[in-house]
């Protein structure tokens, strides 16, 4: 009896904070390649028009690349960045809009 109390608590607060962060969402992972393992993190939200994204790779060796991105519509037009850097610590920039 007591373990069923214990997973439906635990249950209630998962469901409360997945309510109250609802925007908000991270992923991890890791896969095996040809030449070792390789790691994966990314984590975003959303709120008022607004959208956030942030990404690390590191490769089986050490080397890191990262994304940073955003987007925000307003009225009939929307607009986004996004930044890459390289494991070789180039930067590289799109920029994108459209409206209709």
């Amino acid at each position: 009896m007591k373990n069923t109390i214990t997973t439906a608590a635990i249950a209630g607060v998962l469901a409360i904070s997945m309510v109250t962060d609802a925007s908000a969402w991270s992923r991890n992972g890791s896969f095996k390649g040809p030449r070792g393992t390789n790691t994966f993190s990314a984590q975003g939200s959303c709120a008022g028009g607004s959208c956030s994204r942030s990404a690390t790779a590191t490769g089986a060796y050490g080397n890191t690349a990262t994304r940073n991105g955003s987007a925000s519509c307003s009225g009939n037009s929307c607009s986004g960045s996004r930044t890459t850097t390289s494991p070789a610590g180039r930067t590289f920039q799109r920029n994108r809009s459209f409206s209709w």
